[in-house]
Parts: C-alpha cells; sequence; structure tokens
C-alpha cells in the first residue's frame, strides 16, 4: 500500500482585507472524509504542515449543522481525535515528494493565509506534477496552487480544469466582501480553466493527475477519484 501526503495549513486565522483576524484553520470534513477512504483502502496518511505545527481545526466545521446533525458532528469529531497523523505532523520544508504516492491539500480558509504563499509546498506540488504524480486539492486548498510557478513565470497548473470554492459560496459564507482575495478569481488569473458547480453539492474535476474538489461535500467523491487512480 501506499503513503499519502497531506498538506495541510498551520494557520489558526485568515487575516481580512480590513486587518482583522477571522478564526479559522481546516475544514473537519475535507481532512476526515478522504482521510478515512484512504486508511480504509491500506493507505497511510502522512500529515505535514509549515514548521511542523500541529494544525487547527475550524471550529465551524464541527457543527451539527454542516455535519448533517449531530451524528454526523460526532462522527467527524471522533475522526480528528483517532487520527494520530494530525497530532504529530512532520515539517513541510525539505520534504521530497518522491516518497510518496499521491499528494492531497484539504481545505478551510487557513491556506488562504500560508499555503497561498508558500514556498516549500510550491516546490511540493511542482515536483509532484513533474512526476506526473496524483494531486488532489479541495475547497481553499486550491489557495496552495496561487504559490506555484516556474521560472519563466507560469504555473504547472496553468490550462488544468480544475474546481475549487466558488465566488457564489464566499458570497453566502459572508465573507466575499471581507476577504482580500477570491479564491475563483485568483486561479483564473492563475490560468486555470475554473470549472463552477451547484453551491454546495459535490462537484469533482478530474484533469490528466490534478483532482480537485469544490466544497466539502465534495471531499469524498474526491478521494474516490484519487483512489481509482491509485488502483
Amino acid at each position: 500500500m501506499a503513503n499519502i501526503l497531506f498538506v495541510m495549513t498551520g494557520a489558526r486565522h485568515l487575516t481580512l482585507a480590513d486587518g482583522t483576524e477571522h478564526p479559522t484553520g481546516f475544514w473537519a470534513e475535507e481532512f476526515a472524509a478522504p482521510y478515512l477512504a484512504f486508511t480504509a483502502a491500506g493507505h497511510e496518511v502522512i500529515v505535514a504542515t509549515p514548521g511542523g505545527v500541529v494544525p487547527a481545526v475550524d471550529q465551524a466545521s464541527l457543527a451539527p449543522e454542516v455535519n448533517g446533525g449531530q451524528d454526523g458532528a460526532d462522527a467527524v469529531a471522533a475522526t480528528l481525535r483517532s487520527a494520530a497523523a494530525l497530532r504529530s505532523p512532520i515539517t513541510l520544508e525539505g520534504i521530497d515528494a518522491a516518497r510518496y504516492a499521491a499528494v492531497f491539500y484539504p481545505g478551510g480558509h487557513g491556506p488562504m493565509e500560508d499555503l497561498a504563499a508558500d514556498a516549500e509546498s510550491a516546490r511540493v506540488l511542482t515536483d509532484a506534477m513533474d512526476a506526473d504524480m496524483p494531486v488532489g486539492l479541495v475547497c481553499h486548498g486550491l489557495a496552495a496552487l496561487l504559490s506555484t510557478g516556474r521560472p519563466d513565470g507560469a504555473s504547472p497548473f496553468t490550462g488544468y480544469q480544475v474546481t475549487g470554492f466558488t465566488k457564489e459560496e464566499e458570497t453566502l459564507t459572508g465573507l466575499a466582501d471581507r476577504v482580500k482575495w477570491l479564491l475563483e478569481d485568483r486561479l483564473v488569473a492563475l490560468g486555470v480553466r475554473f470549472s463552477a458547480g451547484e453551491p454546495w453539492a459535490p462537484h469533482v474535476v478530474v484533469d490528466r493527475n490534478v483532482h480537485t474538489g469544490q466544497n466539502p461535500a465534495s471531499s469524498a467523491p474526491l478521494a474516490a477519484e484519487l483512489l481509482k487512480t491509485l488502483g
């Protein structure tokens, strides 16, 4: 079985346009659903963060109303408690992507704060793309693409079809007018072909080795597509 690298945010807040700090981190379902899928298939998940800090869960993502009720919220929280990899992440700096079979980026608003401008994350993604390795990103995890760029200025993801958290969904969260930038706009400017599905509905796009999911509801189907690729 394979080792799968989860690159996760180390941020605990998102700095808004007015300079205030909005509490955040990673989104629980976007870690939990893929983690359960990969480990159930016999793979090992290794978590890496900038500086090796323990990732913080966005407390809003543990609420019953975003997990289909209290039972769903309890199940997600139990998965986080049982995932030892979350409590002992390795440092993102110096990681050799070749040691892993796939790279996966959960979302939450945290990646907009750190991974969007993280050179080590960019190196991991570029190395994975150069090796034609399966790459998965969900929701705001796609902010990590914004740090990528070759010497000629082009991103290795330029021209790929992807999805991610949409402007419409950000508007529905109430943050669209408060954040410094919108993920969909920045991805389009990067040169990817952005595919937007219905708000909050599962939407997964696979283009060659790149697998992306639009929102939390896309986490499980995205993991299923990655498992197909891994064989």
